[in-house]
């Protein structure tokens, strides 16, 4: 499995945009105009490849001068289970680390929260709805 970082433009970034829309969005009915590529043009994005096909993506955006936020993280269905996710998750830290950020949070479905729970983030305030879904703010110190 190859991680980096990828353009906000191009063919890598349509793969991504297209296993966001299938794993994370048309599932609970959002729309494709959710993706704001004017937006992500600003943020850092990560994409993990077996050979030239995404299995696993997610999208860093600058919060503050010591925060960053984990953003549409979505691993292929066929992929799940098999370590990528947390392959992007030590990626993504890592990145956020040689940046200068100090800590990586994430508004996390409840479902995935054992997930983030096992990479060790930590949930820091009380359920919320996004998107229809109820959601919990996570997020870890790094060092």
């Amino acid at each position: 499995m190859d991680l980096q970082i990828i353009p906000a433009a191009g063919p890598l970034y349509e793969q991504m945009k297209a296993l966001r829309l299938d794993v994370l969005l048309n599932p609970i009915g959002v729309p494709a105009s959710y993706i704001d590529p004017e937006k992500e043009s600003r943020d850092l994005l990560v994409g993990a490849f077996e050979k030239e096909r995404i299995i696993g993506c997610c999208i860093l955006s600058r919060v503050d001068d010591e925060t960053l936020q984990l953003r549409q993280m979505a691993v292929d269905t066929k992929s799940q289970g098999t370590g990528v996710g947390a392959a992007i998750i030590e990626f993504a830290e890592a990145e956020a680390l040689k940046r200068g950020y100090r800590v990586l949070m994430m508004h996390a479905r409840d479902v995935v929260i054992p997930f983030y729970e096992r990479c060790g983030y930590s949930i820091a305030g009380s359920q919320f709805f996004e998107v229809g879904i109820p959601h919990h703010r996570m997020q870890k110190e790094l060092s």
